[in-house]
């Protein structure tokens, strides 16, 4: 969770904005909330118009209305989710899907222009903003590339194309080199969260990802040692991070302090993985765990709408984990829920140029992307749940 700027300010937003849910309601959204299918495409239609650059490199922007002092481009994780908005949207059924495939393949391309042949631990990464020419590049984030490498994975189920699966591979490649190897750390090991030289972060969101693309590869390869790689970091993460509510912490710091706070895909993909441990293991003790912590995340967050407190790019990944689970119990609980929030949003958050906003804020290019997925994926075949992360 925490620390370059733009993370920062989605969850210093959404905070700030606990219990004030309806203050972005506009009259746009007094009328009639149209089928989830077509909400992803008013959802959408509305992100290119506020965010595409629209000079030929298939970026976006980060924020609308844009000020003279914004860096042209969008960093990495407000694109990731952009990319996994559209990747999201292609795998809708038929021609709602299909007319997207153009744009899949031009943001597929726009995301290698974050990519870096090498990185402070001389593995190649994404960065987290553009590279030369375009950019500088910057820091690299071990959660930002695992969600591209995931988006990776799901596009390789999708397609069955051997670049996808490249592409993951060298992502995960890469979240091997960020397991720390510093002596006389508490609870040591751990993915860091970031290469920045002043961070001694191991996060929930750094372990439990990389457990979760270590499993699919291994699913995809049944090459052992992404499974044995996956194992360490969900070990690690589960006695360093899990709470005595059974709900995960968000990091520890380099002196040992745990940061408590709960956040909805801190719980969402710890669900993800142990449904796919069981699907790689056949174990039930797994799928268990995963029905325990789902119930957990619920009692605390979807039930009296904590969940709409949270941001939206979390939202999205927790409630798509949760399908994961639902497409192995058949229970649509989880479902409901999120088209619930989806409602909410599209009532309450939902200005006159269609973007997702929050009051005191301008609207952000990962927020609308979030709602593009959720919406996408409420309108998918539930058989297709399968391929999410």
């Amino acid at each position: 969770m925490a620390a370059h700027p733009t993370r920062r300010a989605v969850v210093g937003g959404a905070l700030a904005l606990a219990g004030a849910r309806g203050a972005a309601a506009t009259a746009s959204t007094a009328a009639p909330a149209p089928v989830p299918g077509a909400r992803a495409l008013a959802w959408h239609a509305a992100l290119e118009k506020a965010f595409a650059v629209g000079d030929g490199t298939g970026l976006y922007r980060e924020y609308h209305p844009p000020r003279a002092d914004d860096e042209p481009y969008s960093t990495e994780w407000p694109f990731s989710q952009a990319h996994v908005a559209l990747l999201d949207l292609a795998m809708m059924p038929g021609a709602a899907g299909r007319r997207f495939a153009p744009a899949l393949t031009k943001v597929r391309a726009a995301q290698q222009r974050y990519w870096s042949p090498t990185s402070t631990t001389g593995v190649a990464g994404h960065l987290a903003k553009v590279v030369a020419p375009l950019g500088r590049g910057d820091d690299l984030y071990y959660d930002d590339n695992e969600w591209v490498g995931l988006a990776e994975v799901q596009h390789h189920l999708f397609r069955r194309d051997a670049e996808s699966l490249r592409r993951a591979r060298a992502i995960f490649a890469l979240v091997r080199s960020g397991w720390s190897e510093e002596k006389g750390l508490p609870s040591p090991g751990g993915v860091m969260w970031t290469q920045k030289s002043d961070n001694g972060d191991r996060n929930t969101v750094s372990n439990m990802p990389a457990a979760e693309l270590g499993v699919r590869l291994y699913l995809i390869t049944r090459e052992r040692a992404y499974l044995d790689d996956a194992m360490r970091y969900y070990r690690w993460t589960n006695a360093t991070l899990q709470r005595r509510d059974g709900l995960y912490a968000d990091h520890i710091k380099r002196d040992g302090t745990i940061e408590p706070r709960v956040w909805s895909y801190n719980q969402g993909v710890p669900v993800g993985v142990n449904v796919l441990l069981w699907r790689a293991t056949g174990e039930a003790r797994y799928l268990a765990e995963a029905r325990r912590i789902a119930a957990a995340s619920r009692a605390r967050l979807v039930v009296g709408e904590q969940v709409d407190d949270q941001p939206p790019p979390f939202n999205a990944i927790y409630f798509k984990n949760l399908l994961l689970l639902a497409d192995a119990t058949h229970d649509r609980r989880d479902l409901d829920a999120m088209r619930g929030y989806a409602d909410r949003m599209w009532r309450r958050r939902r200005n006159a140029a269609g973007l997702v906003h929050f009051a005191g804020r301008r609207a952000e290019l990962i927020d609308t992307a979030a709602l593009v997925q959720v919406e996408a994926v409420s309108a998918w075949r539930p058989a297709d749940w399968a391929l999410l992360y």
